[in-house]
């Protein structure tokens, strides 16, 4: 299942950039969407991080692989986990009234994810905005 969403934020794009891939933070800024991450390696531009994700009530335990190309992309690989082979895009754009986001999602639920139904269309473009309305609050304070 695949959603496209935009996001806008009075912010500059350093600003909303630098919130949106500061992944140690997410648990104490967003424990609600993320209860618990553990960096598990950091090299220049990809970070590997085990992620607990809570969507529509439910708890997701995924091993994302993070790609950044400062101040523009940043893309998610799910390499591991209940949502494996899924991938997220995020694209940062600078206007004349602070920053565009424009984020695409490439869902794919396996395993209990899969046989719980939890992610029907609706339900998932509904629930995922909500991490990036979190995330520019955040950058907005």
């Amino acid at each position: 299942m695949t959603i496209t969403f935009e996001k806008f934020t009075s912010v500059q794009i350093e600003q909303v950039f630098d919130v949106a891939t500061d992944f140690e933070s997410f648990q104490n800024k967003m424990g609600n969407f993320f209860p618990s991450i553990r960096i598990i390696s950091v090299r220049p531009n990809t970070t590997l991080v085990e992620e607990h994700i809570n969507l529509a009530g439910k708890e997701m335990v995924v091993m994302a692989k993070h790609i950044i190309e400062k101040p523009t992309l940043h893309e998610t690989f799910i390499v591991g986990g209940d949502a494996k082979g899924s991938h997220i895009t995020e694209n940062f754009q600078q206007t004349s009234n602070g920053t565009k986001i424009t984020i695409t999602v490439d869902f794919k639920s396996k395993g209990k994810m899969r046989l719980s139904g939890m992610f029907s269309k609706g339900k998932f473009e509904n629930e995922f905005p909500k991490i990036y309305d979190k995330l520019i609050l955040i950058a907005e304070s």
